[in-house]
């Protein structure tokens, strides 16, 4: 399949399926179930750019197998940490903003998600269409970097949710493990993910396009909906959070500063 076809064709798959998550949610009220859904979603896109393309059978293997156990990791912790859950607070302050027209909204918000999705998808259609193998050092170097990024993650994901199920810990700020060395070291290690298909796509043709991603995420986790919204909303029920911000980095783990 032609790879504009092959975008095209998972691009009406996802505005479809966001559609439908969309329509869900004007029953339950609770847009939350958006997040793990689109991260299932960008993992299938990974996956079906390694089924239809027609590039190196080795390109096509990795990058179908790094990016749907990343979509799979990620979506399947998002399910369990919103599932049975109140709506998640950005969500409801959309929902207050927006008053009458939050349906509406929502919706066309729902279709930005396909939007984000197949951008980030830019670097996985690249190396999928890409004539040769992946270079030996390219490929364990990509490797290493996705290991690094997918086991740190998941690290910073496991303290955080421990944290939080310990009742004493009400109202406090998690600032153990990782989460002394950076505010958000969950999103850290999510940005290291997507240069990963940069480093698979070195000597292919339209690498231009793989630096869509890691741009891209980066901007919405540092500048739009991760640090911004969700430091706004911390601060405003944990006390501790204002020391935290003056003695912690926000992104790039590093030693914290005294108070």
């Amino acid at each position: 399949m032609h790879p504009v076809a092959a975008f095209l064709t998972a691009t009406i798959a996802l505005v479809i399926v966001f559609s439908l998550v969309w329509w869900r949610q004007l029953h339950t009220r609770n847009a939350g179930m958006v997040d793990p859904v689109w991260s299932y979603s960008v993992g299938a896109v990974a996956v079906w750019y390694g089924v239809i393309a027609t590039g190196s059978v080795e390109a096509r293997a990795i990058t179908a197998i790094l990016g749907g156990l990343w979509g799979f990791r990620l979506g399947t912790h998002l399910f369990l940490r919103n599932t049975g859950k109140p709506e998640d607070g950005r969500y409801r302050r959309f929902r207050d903003e927006w008053g009458q027209k939050a349906d509406f909204n929502m919706f066309w918000f729902f279709q930005m998600q396909v939007v984000l999705a197949m951008l980030l998808s830019l670097g996985f259609l690249v190396v999928c269409y890409r004539p040769g193998d992946i270079p030996l050092p390219l490929l364990v170097a990509g490797i290493a970097l996705m290991v690094v990024s997918v086991v740190g993650e998941g690290i910073a994901d496991a303290q955080l949710e421990s944290f939080k199920k310990n009742p004493d810990n009400r109202g406090r700020v998690c600032r153990g493990g990782l989460w002394r060395y950076s505010r958000h070291p969950n999103y850290f290690f999510e940005c290291l993910h997507w240069p990963v298909y940069l480093i698979f796509a070195i000597g292919a043709p339209w690498i231009a396009l793989t630096l869509i991603p890691p741009v891209v995420m980066w901007f919405l986790l540092l500048k739009v909906s991760g640090i911004p919204m969700t430091e706004a909303q911390t601060a405003k029920t944990r006390p501790e959070y204002a020391e935290y911000i003056a003695t912690t980095s926000a992104f790039f783990p590093w030693p914290p500063k005294s108070a």
